[in-house]
């Protein structure tokens, strides 16, 4: 455990530039969802941990109900990029005894600075995850700024080289059916990618609903694009 943390750190360290084109080689598969709810800029609300321990539960922890993983395989790293993504993910990540890989971007008062440096910060994992030997033939979850998933203003303003979001700068966009953007009010999806080896070229793409069932009957589970029907007496942020 310890030597393939030492590996993934070390390989961050390098620019995704400057890697050799051999070294290019993308994890098999991806797993890409947006923070729970949130109760202001630094942490979940009650609803929002409620989602957290369901995704340990359901979908993300070891020995989870509905594992997104396939038997008797282990996500290799959870990446994260704000303290409402790392609230988010730690119940699941801590059930495998692995720490969160964290590309901090903490609030800001200057929301042009947060903007960049969400931006810039998402352009080095993302850089990181499609070139990082380290991680190839291997399953990462990644928990994200919605907009910095899929946002169609930045996809128009930022193109190419200078991509923001991880739909383009992972080369989603080229897949058929991958939403334009990730609608605020839906913390209930999975995005899961799928890598041909030695490859950084999506080979397949599927939405997966969250449904806890009951067991956390007050979470949200509304459809894709719809209102989560909650409102301010649920302490939770409302976009």
């Amino acid at each position: 455990m310890r030597s393939s943390i030492l590996a993934l750190v070390l390989s961050l360290a390098v620019p995704a530039a400057v890697l050799p084109v051999a070294a290019l080689a993308a994890p098999a598969g991806i797993v890409i969802l947006t923070s729970a709810e949130a109760a202001d800029a630094w942490q979940l609300c009650e609803i929002g941990s409620q989602r957290a321990q369901g995704l340990h539960y359901n979908y993300l922890g070891e020995k989870a109900a509905k594992s997104l993983f396939s038997e008797g395989t282990a996500p290799a790293f959870f990446f994260a990029i704000t303290p409402h993504t790392v609230a988010t993910v730690t119940p699941a990540s801590s059930s495998w005894r692995k720490p969160v890989i964290h590309y901090s971007v903490l609030p800001q008062d200057d929301p042009k600075k947060l903007e960049e440096a969400l931006h810039e910060r998402t352009r080095e994992a993302a850089g990181n995850v499609l070139n990082n030997p380290a991680l190839k033939g291997k399953t990462i979850v990644m928990v994200w700024d919605r907009r910095h998933i899929a946002d169609p203003e930045y996809d128009k303003k930022y193109e190419r080289e200078a991509a923001v979001t991880l739909r383009q700068l992972l080369h989603l966009d080229i897949l058929p059916g991958v939403p334009r953007e990730w609608p605020s009010g839906n913390h209930d999806y999975f995005w899961v990618v799928d890598f041909p080896d030695s490859s950084n070229v999506p080979l397949k793409f599927e939405m997966v609903k969250q449904d806890f069932g009951k067991s956390f009957p007050n979470v949200p589970a509304n459809d894709w694009g719809q209102p989560a029907g909650l409102d301010a007496a649920a302490g939770c942020l409302v976009d």
